[in-house]
């Protein structure tokens, strides 16, 4: 009786091995956008793509990428998408993610495929978006402040305690604001700048859009996030406006990266290809996203801020996506800047 219980076991073990083999039906990912578009594309996939089953974690940029760091030897992602540029471009430089040109690569603005090209392949633009900041219009008027139109502006007494950013060791937001800010003043003058402006912020938050949502409700004056997070307040009904500086600005080309490693490779390179795709990234607009999309065909919300319209600089991605620029600049920032916020 045994015998016989035994070989039936084995007999169904070995009829399940093809179905969980061709099973390709399994994807773990992080994402690094808003909750909101996470939680919407994954559910547009998984309808498209019911044979694969989507695991989906939310994470900051920097949380992902130390996420990344930590799985290096034995990785449990598949893919990461979405999320500023800088750590996708720092996860390529040490080899955390791996090669993989999509065959909608041509389909790309040409900033998505510069992405693509100057990380050897290991990442690729999805949407671009400028740094600016939203400000509680309601607050302003009650305070008596004048509007901030400048990044010299968030230096004004007036703003002290009024004003919220992330920190750039957990956020890719406020990273790309720290390499902006160095890029348009000088590695000195930025720091003796956010020394200044740390005087007025009242909290460095983990999220990259915590500060302008913060600013909607009312709990801070000012948020320093990419533009198209406060324009999603505005179209939420919030009493906010969007400010694009006029001493110019940086912008993130969010993108997306296969792990090196991915135990689930087939999926990742299904859902890559999807989300280069015009029909995909079309949907992210239903999620309030107000990015500028990377397939030159996807269609743009009219709320999206126009790079045409905004002073931008030519931000450096190469540089300041680099491993050991990104590490002294970070460190910098926890001794010159953190450690007084504590």
């Amino acid at each position: 009786m045994r015998h016989t219980l035994l070989i039936t076991a084995l007999t169904l073990c070995g009829s399940s091995l093809p179905l969980m083999a061709s099973a390709a039906g399994n994807l773990n990912m992080i994402c690094s956008a808003d909750v909101v578009v996470c939680e919407h594309m994954t559910d547009i996939f998984s309808k498209s793509h019911p044979d694969i089953k989507v695991s989906m974690v939310r994470l900051s940029a920097g949380e992902a990428y130390a996420r990344l760091r930590s799985e290096a030897r034995n990785p449990r992602t598949d893919i990461w998408w979405a999320g500023t540029g800088d750590p996708h471009m720092q996860a390529a430089s040490e080899g955390l993610t791996q090669v993989y040109k999509s065959p909608l690569l041509p389909q790309q603005q040409d900033w998505a495929q510069k992405q693509a090209e100057i990380s050897g392949y290991r990442t690729v633009g999805i949407y671009a978006g400028a740094l600016g900041w939203g400000y509680n219009t309601k607050l302003l008027a009650e305070k008596k402040i004048k509007a901030p139109a400048c990044w010299a502006d968030l230096l004004d007494p007036a703003f002290k305690g009024e004003i919220q950013i992330a920190n750039p060791n957990s956020s890719g937001t406020a990273y790309n604001a720290l390499a902006t800010l160095v890029q348009i003043m000088g590695e000195d003058k930025a720091f003796d700048y956010l020394k200044k402006l740390n005087d007025n912020i009242s909290q460095y938050t983990k999220s990259g859009s915590a500060p302008v949502k913060a600013a909607a409700r009312g709990e801070t004056t000012v948020g320093i996030v990419f533009m198209h997070d406060s324009v999603a307040m505005e179209v939420d009904g919030f009493p906010v406006k969007t400010v694009a500086p006029c001493e110019g600005t940086g912008y993130e080309i969010g993108s997306m990266s296969i792990v090196k490693g991915a135990r689930n490779l087939a999926s990742a390179k299904v859902w890559y290809d999807w989300a280069l795709s015009a029909e995909a990234q079309s949907h992210m607009k239903e999620a309030k996203s107000f990015q500028l999309p990377s397939n030159t065909k996807a269609e743009i919300s009219e709320y999206a801020p126009r790079f045409e319209n905004i002073k931008l600089i030519d931000y450096d991605f190469k540089t300041y996506g680099d491993t050991a620029k990104r590490k002294a600049l970070l460190g910098r920032w926890d001794k010159e800047i953190g450690a007084s916020a504590q």
